[in-house]
């Protein structure tokens, strides 16, 4: 996945992100891959992913919210589009599936917090993972309220 690769779960900082991202690749007109993992459950003997025969209408919902995430922002860029853009949607666990689209990409962009229940943090817990292990540069897109907080604008 050459360009930049970006996560999105559904959330408003996710559509931040998706914004900020779709943004960049317009004008750097690269290639931009919208990630969108379906949180997948722990095998307890390997602790790799297990799927589920009954989990495809969960996996298209993700799907199908990550396009419509994609369609919604893409109207309100207008002529700045991304040279090309795919979205993507697996089962697995989303701060591995981004960490292993690194390798590969130009850029991670990913929200500060996603669904997660700690909602006082700084990062979510899959933001705090990509930092610390991707294998190329990360942007991490702050919270809406938390833009202008340090004399910044994100």
């Amino acid at each position: 996945m050459p360009g930049i690769v970006v996560g999105v779960d559904g959330s408003p900082n996710s559509q931040r992100a998706l914004e900020w991202a779709m943004s960049e690749a317009a004008i750097r007109q690269a290639p931009l891959t919208v990630l969108a993992v379906h949180q997948a459950v722990i095998s307890w003997a390997t602790g790799d992913p297990v799927s589920y025969v009954g989990e495809s209408p969960e996996v298209e919902q993700v799907q199908q919210t990550a396009a419509a995430m994609v369609e919604k922002v893409a109207s309100h860029l207008g002529e700045a589009r991304p040279a090309s853009l795919t979205v993507r949607t697996i089962n697995g666990f989303p701060a591995q599936q981004l960490i292993e689209a690194s390798q590969d990409a130009d850029l991670v962009v990913v929200g500060s917090r996603g669904h997660g229940g700690f909602a006082r943090l700084m990062l979510g817990s899959v933001s705090t993972q990509v930092v610390h292990h991707a294998t190329c540069p990360v942007v991490v897109v702050p919270q809406s309220d938390m833009v202008g907080a340090a004399g910044g604008t994100g």
